[in-house]
């Protein structure tokens, strides 16, 4: 069964609203002067900053960490945003724009690659974890002995005794392979067999290498 889909109200009034701006927008750049593909990509430049501010703003909140920066840039896409929507409501004579308004405008493509430049290249400072605690050491507590008593002499524990290397066993038939190896090495080199060529030929471990080693002999 195919699902209706139904329009989203907010969604709807978000696309009006942008566009509506985005046509302020672009009336009052080209107002200003800014004709041709100048006028449409005006518009295009304010909406970018913002996002970008925005999007700059909520990462820097997330991650703990001042966001003055953001909040400014977002400031002034916004102004910029607003003023064009006031601006052509009627307060403004689109005819005859005044000098100020003109500079303004040429000059926001300046002033919105370098805001997006510090919001896009502006390094987080990682957080650092906190130190682990250290734990106090215990006090030490001493015994009170009576006035010509000595206190009895601690017994010195034995020291442990060094572990006794694992006694490792081959197999008969490993160790006729190895004989078999050794005999070949003998004919070619002329020489006994060591210990490690002997383990790269079996592909046993050192401690088996060495036990059979030690059978050769």
């Amino acid at each position: 069964m195919t699902r209706l889909v139904r329009p989203d109200a907010v969604l709807i009034q978000a696309v009006i609203a942008g566009a509506l701006s985005f046509a302020h927008l672009h009336d009052l750049a080209e107002a200003a002067g800014q004709d041709g593909w100048k006028a449409w990509a005006y518009p295009v430049s304010v909406d970018l900053l913002l996002v970008a501010a925005w999007h700059r703003l909520r990462t820097l909140r997330d991650a703990g960490e001042p966001s003055r920066s953001a909040w400014s840039w977002f400031a002034v896409a916004l102004a910029a945003s607003l003023g064009a929507n006031v601006a052509t409501a009627g307060l403004l004579d689109l005819g005859d724009v005044p000098d100020w308004l003109r500079i303004l405008v040429a000059g926001w493509p300046a002033l919105a690659f370098l805001g997006g430049t510090l919001l896009v290249h502006r390094p987080t400072t990682a957080s650092t974890p906190d130190p682990e605690p250290v734990a106090a050491p215990l006090p030490v507590v001493e015994r009170e002995t009576e006035p010509g008593v000595q206190a009895a002499p601690i017994p010195a524990l034995p020291a442990p005794a060094p572990p006794e290397a694992p006694t490792v066993t081959a197999p008969p038939a490993l160790i006729a392979h190895a004989q078999k190896i050794a005999a070949d090495h003998r004919i070619r080199t002329g020489s006994d067999i060591d210990t490690e060529t002997l383990r790269a030929r079996l592909g046993v471990p050192p401690l088996m290498a060495e036990a059979i080693a030690a059978q050769l002999t």
